[in-house]
């Protein structure tokens, strides 16, 4: 059944439909923009973000690619720029006016502008994605700023070949399109660069920041092991935790394992579990870390830390996804994304034998690299505004004056990010009653790196 009358948009025989890709992480968008289209004779592939997306094009040679203004996985420029630079006979149309300029008009603007329209009457879930695991949600912070008018084109990406014979839209179709006042051709204020810049979870908008949520970006919705590298501090569980959100495992459990945490007799129990009465204590079994992560997300934090008898085994589980509990002869299956994390330089390791060379390259498929605060310490007051606000949460914010921030300044952080936290804490604990940190409260002296 067609969305609308037969009698207001007369279909014209083809030899063959034609193959658009609509790409979003919103499930619903994609089924209702789906069926439209579907109801326009097009044949249509759905794709949760740009990865699927570039997949999809390469594999189906779609005449038209609608993509979503936010993507999971990689940011929206970029994806762009490389669109345009494999796909250069595609007619490339986005909301912003730099790249509406970029491209020529195609011949099915107006008929996938239409569907597009269709698809947004009477819906607001794409405007209101709520936050995973109680993170800060920038989709929904933009939109309160820049709200969605009634009966306004979604801020999307529209991509139609020139192949086929141009399609005509009636009069009544022109019209309702016409009704919008060139909404499409508009950027909606500043929502695209909001959600293309840092993750919410990385503070900080310095060079080597920003680099860290394009790489976590580009890699989150795949299934590619990656490893974190950092001095301690700089918050490598963060990156993890940001990588498992924006993945479509994000719904399963996120397990963490500290390997230096747990004496190096029960980390084997811990990783894999046991059955009961495998070594003494063991007076029932339990599922391991890896078992309890399946579907999800498993970091394993520290792996430099991991002793060799036991990374021989996690090397087997990463090459076949098969483990055996402590004290069982049976194989489980399990299906778990791996994100390992390190302050040692482990390549070096690999090399000298204090690392397994053949786990090093199965872990490290995907590196990356957390700074220190030394090296953005530009980001320097927006960190400790981020901190003060925090702790505002269960007591009233304190304000740092210029004396104090210029004392946190001169500090070269070797604990990083964590450091100044503690800090902060301390300042905010010495300074009692007082709504204002001065330098006679920030004190270095005690703090643990």
């Amino acid at each position: 059944m067609l969305p609308f009358p037969v009698s207001v948009l007369p279909l014209v025989p083809r030899t063959r439909p034609r193959t658009a890709v609509v790409t979003s992480a919103d499930r619903s968008f994609r089924q209702r923009l789906a069926e439209i289209l579907t109801g326009l004779r097009w044949q249509v592939r759905e794709a949760e973000g740009g990865a699927q997306a570039w997949t999809e094009a390469e594999t189906a040679q779609p005449e038209a690619v609608i993509v979503d203004s936010w993507l999971p996985d990689l940011d929206l420029g970029e994806f762009l720029k490389d669109f345009r630079s494999r796909f250069p006979e595609v007619d490339l149309m986005t909301t912003g006016e730099s790249s509406t300029q970029e491209s020529p008009r195609g011949p099915y603007r107006q008929e996938l502008l239409y569907a597009l329209r269709r698809s947004q009457d009477n819906d607001t879930a794409i405007w209101n994605v709520a936050p995973p695991l109680n993170q800060p949600n920038p989709m929904q912070d933009a939109l309160h700023t820049y709200p969605r008018p009634d009966g306004a084109l979604p801020q999307a990406i529209v991509a139609a070949s020139i192949a086929q014979p141009a399609f005509a839209l009636p009069a009544a179709a022109s019209q309702l399109l016409s009704a919008t006042g060139g909404a499409h051709d508009r950027p909606l204020g500043g929502v695209e660069t909001t959600l293309s810049e840092r993750l919410p979870e990385l503070i900080g908008n310095a060079p080597c920041m920003l680099e860290v949520s394009r790489r976590i970006r580009l890699v989150a919705s795949r299934t590619t092991p990656v490893l974190i590298e950092g001095p301690t501090g700089s918050g490598k569980e963060l990156v993890a935790e940001a990588l498992h959100r924006l993945s479509p495992r994000s719904r399963k459990a996120f397990v963490a394992i500290n390997c230096a945490a747990i004496p190096e007799a029960l980390l084997e129990a811990e990783l894999f579990g046991h059955t009961r009465g495998a070594f003494t204590g063991a007076v029932q079994g339990r599922v391991g870390r890896i078992e309890s992560a399946d579907g999800g997300t498993l970091f394993l934090d520290e792996i430099g830390e991991m002793p060799l008898a036991l990374q021989s085994k996690l090397l087997r589980f990463v090459e076949c996804g098969e483990l055996q509990r402590v004290g069982d002869n049976e194989t489980v299956k399990v299906n778990v994304r791996i994100v390992a994390a390190t302050h040692r330089p482990l390549a070096q390791q690999a090399q000298t034998g204090g690392f397994r060379s053949d786990l090093y390259y199965r872990l490290a498929v995907f590196l990356i690299r957390t700074p220190s605060l030394a090296q953005h310490a530009e980001d320097l007051p927006l960190l400790a505004d981020h901190f003060m606000e925090r702790m505002g949460r269960e007591a009233p914010i304190k304000k740092l004056d210029p004396g104090a921030l210029a004392k946190l300044s001169a500090h070269d952080w070797p604990g990083n990010v964590r450091e100044l936290e503690h800090v902060l804490e301390r300042g905010a604990i010495l300074a009692g009653e007082e709504a204002v940190l001065t330098a006679r409260e920030i004190d270095f002296g005690l703090t643990v790196n």
